[in-house]
């Protein structure tokens, strides 16, 4: 069995977020991590391969500092790392997004499942998973809770609203995996060591399959960024505890009037 995870770098939203001129995010200037539903994700690969000793590959498209989370994702247990990056890439939105790791799935060729975070932290679309599904022409189950393998099928657990369902497709098949999912492992000592020294494979443009150089990057982004700003944050708000309901009206309207609310 051979299994493809899709992987991302993103920024660190506790250390705060910066933005480019053209309102992209500045992702050289950031503190950056695994996505966590990415994460969960690989950790779905890694059970598979203990219990059926399947190959695990790790995708990722980004920066060249993008490889840091491919030796992350080693150290755990992954077998093989590809990292896409170009700077025709720069820019993409997820259809442009969703091309290009389409484009890089296809230069694999030989897999089973595909296994991507339900969304990234930086984006919170959830559009990238099912959109390289449907690039390849595949069945996608999304919201993943759990994961198992019957013969040439997968069966899956999915959250639905408040609900649950359990999927069965045949392989090759896409799954988008909830943080839920499980608890990730830590990367191992002997893994840390191995990572560092592991081959991590680089592709560009020119190793993309069937895919058209005006659906990459900035420039095959049907979505453009109208603007983007920090959040400004406001100051405590005030609390009180009347005494009764009419009270608590009272001092309501007072503030009101006062501010010339109303």
């Amino acid at each position: 069995m051979k299994i493809i995870v899709c992987v991302k770098q993103v920024p660190d939203t506790k250390g705060g977020v910066k933005f480019n001129p053209d309102g992209t995010l500045d992702r050289g200037a950031m503190l950056t991590i695994m996505n966590p539903d990415d994460k969960a994700g690989l950790e779905a690969a890694l059970r598979l391969k203990d219990q059926y000793g399947a190959e695990v590959t790790v995708l990722t498209m980004g920066l060249p500092k993008a490889e840091d989370v491919l030796r992350e994702a080693m150290a755990m247990g992954a077998d093989n790392g590809i990292l896409v990056t170009d700077r025709v890439l720069g820019g993409a939105d997820t259809w442009a997004t969703s091309t290009t790791i389409a484009g890089a799935i296809r230069n694999i060729k030989d897999y089973d499942i595909i296994i991507t975070g339900r969304q990234a932290i930086d984006g919170d679309t959830a559009q990238v998973g099912p959109q390289i599904a449907e690039h390849l022409g595949i069945p996608v189950i999304s919201y993943a809770e759990g994961i198992e393998v019957d013969g040439d099928s997968v069966i899956v657990k999915r959250q639905y609203e408040d609900r649950h369902h359990m999927l069965k497709a045949k392989m090759p098949v896409l799954i988008t995996a909830l943080s839920e999912l499980n608890d990730p492992r830590y990367m191992t000592p002997g893994g840390i060591f191995d990572a560092v020294d592991a081959e991590i494979t680089t592709w560009g443009r020119a190793d993309l399959v069937d895919v058209n150089d005006g659906d990459l990057g900035l420039k095959g982004s049907p979505t453009k960024i109208a603007k983007a700003s920090d959040k400004v944050r406001k100051g405590a708000g005030e609390k009180v505890a009347p005494d009764s309901p009419d009270e608590a009206v009272e001092y309501i309207m007072d503030k009101l009037l006062t501010k010339h609310v109303i």
